[in-house]
C-alpha cells in the first residue's frame, strides 16, 4: 500500500471522466511487470503434504496467491520450499500519483481490467494450470473494500471452475511472514509493519498467532511521505517522475542534511508503542510553506531546500519509529515474549526505504537483535506474499475452505490479539536514543 485513499467526494460525472481517462487515455496507464522466478535459499520447510503422483514423477504442492487490497494487482505461484515459480504484477502507482491520490473506484476499475491477465501470466510463467494447484490464496482483509472484492470474486470464480479450496489471507499477516519464505526465521519474533495504510508492532508467535503491541493512531507513515512529497511538488522533478512519494523523498534526501531542520518529537511522554505521523506531516507542511515564502519559490517550482527538508523529514519519521521499537524490545524482555536470540522482521512498503532500514539496524544492534528485511520488491504489495502465507496455512492444515458463499471481505480488521494496554501498564521509561 503506497498511497492513502483520496477521501474527497467526487461527482459521478467526474468519476466517469477519470475512468475514461485512466482506462483509455495514453498518459495515465498502469505499469505491468512480470518478474523472473527465483528460488528460495530456505530448504528447511517441512513438507507435510504428500507429493502428487504423475506420469512424469512427483510434484511439490503449489499455491496461487492473488492480491488486490489497494492499488497493485498481483498474482504468484509458490511451492512449499518458497520457490516462486510464477509471478506477475500490475502497478497503479503512476496513475494515482498523477491523480493526486488513490480514488477507490478507479483502483477497482484497474483491478477489474487487469486481474485476469495478471493471474493468467503468473500461471503461464509457472507452466501450470488450475488443476496443478493445491489451493488458491486471496487477500480478504484489511484494505479498500472495492479493491478487495475484485480479488475475492476472481478467486471464487477460479475455485468454482477447479474445485480447489480457497485460503482467506490477512494482508498484514502475509507481510509479516514473507521473510520466512527466503530464510529461516523461527517463531516467536518481533515484527514492524510500515506501509501506506498501516504502522504496527507485533510479536509473531505462529502463522496465525500475533500479539499486537502498538498500532497507528492516525496517519500512516506512507501517507505522511506521500502528502509531504505532494506538498513539495516532487513529481515536477524529472528524476522523480513516476515515483511514489516515499521513493521521491528517499531519492532527494540522499543529497540533504537530516539535521538541517529540527522536527518536533511526538508522543514522548506516552509509555506505549503506538504511532502517530499526523504531527510530523503537519510540521513538514508548515516548514515547506515557510521555506517557499522565504525563498520566493514560484507555485510550480520545487523549493531549493527540498533535499534538506526531505532528509530532516525522514530523520523525524525514523526517530519516532525507533523510540517505539525501543519500548517494544524492553517490554518483550520484561515479559519473556522473545527468545534470547531475538529477531526483528521489518516489512511493508515503507520498509523498502534504505535510510529507515539502516536506522532500524542501529536500534537492533543496541538491543542485540538480528534485523531481517525482505528484498524491496517483496516489501511492497505482491502476490508472492499472499501465495506463501497460503502455503504456510496449507502445510499446517488450517484456513482452507470450500464454503464460497459465506466467505467475504473485511476492509477493517486488526492484527492478532491487542495487548497494547499491557505495554502501557508496564510504564517503561526509555534510555536516550543516539542515532548516527
Amino acid at each position: 500500500m503506497r498511497l492513502q485513499p483520496f477521501l474527497g467526494r467526487i461527482s459521478y460525472c467526474r468519476y466517469l471522466y477519470l475512468k475514461r481517462k485512466v482506462l483509455t487515455g495514453p498518459k495515465l496507464t498502469s505499469n505491468y511487470v512480470s518478474r523472473a522466478c527465483f528460488c528460495s535459499s530456505r530448504h528447511d520447510v517441512p513438507n507435510k503434504l504428500e507429493h502428487r503422483s504423475g506420469s512424469e514423477g512427483s510434484f511439490r504442492p503449489l499455491v496461487l496467491g492473488i492480491e488486490t487490497s489497494c492499488d497493485d494487482t498481483g498474482a504468484a505461484v509458490v511451492d512449499d520450499h518458497g520457490n516462486v515459480v510464477g509471478d506477475a504484477l500490475n502497478s497503479q502507482t503512476k496513475t494515482h500519483v498523477e491523480l493526486g491520490g488513490i480514488i477507490p473506484p478507479i483502483a477497482r476499475d484497474l483491478h477489474q481490467k487487469n486481474i485476469d491477465s495478471v493471474v493468467t501470466q503468473a500461471l503461464e510463467l509457472a507452466i501450470v494450470n488450475l488443476q496443478d494447484l493445491d489451493a488458491i490464496a486471496v487477500t480478504v482483509k484489511p484494505g479498500l473494500a472495492l479493491s478487495l472484492r475484485v480479488g475475492l470474486q476472481h478467486a471464487k470464480m477460479l475455485a468454482q471452475q477447479s474445485g480447489l479450496p480457497l485460503i482467506p489471507i490477512h494482508h498484514m499477516e502475509a507481510h509479516a511472514l514473507t521473510t520466512r519464505m527466503i530464510e529461516r526465521v523461527d517463531f516467536p519474533f518481533l515484527v514492524l509493519l510500515a506501509s501506506g495504510g498501516h504502522c504496527l508492532l507485533a510479536v509473531a508467535r505462529d502463522v496465525s498467532d500475533f500479539l499486537l503491541l502498538g498500532t497507528g493512531l492516525d496517519d500512516s507513515p506512507g501517507d505522511a511521505f506521500d502528502k509531504t512529497a505532494r506538498q513539495l511538488k516532487l513529481k515536477n522533478l524529472p528524476e522523480c517522475e513516476g515515483l511514489s512519494g516515499g521513493a521521491a523523498i528517499e531519492l532527494l534526501a540522499k543529497g540533504g542534511n537530516p539535521r538541517a531542520f529540527p522536527f518536533p518529537q511526538v508522543m514522548t511522554q506516552l509509555p506505549d508503542c503506538h504511532f502517530s505521523f499526523s504531527g510530523v506531516k503537519f510540521a513538514a507542511k508548515k516548514l515547506i510553506e515557510a521555506e517557499e515564502a522565504r525563498l520566493n519559490t514560484s507555485p510550480s517550482s520545487v523549493v531549493s531546500s527540498a533535499p534538506d527538508i526531505c532528509a530532516s523529514f525522514q530523520y523525524a519519521v525514523l526517530h519516532h519509529i525507533a523510540r517505539r521499537l525501543q519500548r517494544a524490545f524492553l517490554f518483550c524482555e520484561l515479559t519473556n515474549l522473545l527468545p534470547k536470540d531475538k529477531t526483528l522482521v521489518v516489512s511493508g512498503g515503507v520498509a523498502s526505504n534504505s535510510y529507515l532500514r539502516s536506522g532500524l539496524q542501529q536500534v537492533c544492534e543496541m538491543n542485540s537483535c538480528n534485523l531481517v528485511c525482505p528484498p524491496p520488491h517483496l516489501c511492497t504489495d505482491n502476490g508472492i506474499m499472499i501465495a506463501w502465507n497460503g502455503m504456510e496455512k496449507l502445510l499446517q492444515g488450517t484456513g482452507c475452505t470450500h464454503d464460497l458463499e459465506t466467505l467475504d471481505i473485511e476492509p477493517r480488521c486488526p492484527l492478532g490479539r491487542d495487548i497494547s494496554q499491557e505495554v502501557i501498564a508496564a510504564a517503561i521509561k526509555l534510555p536516550r536514543l543516539k542515532l548516527r
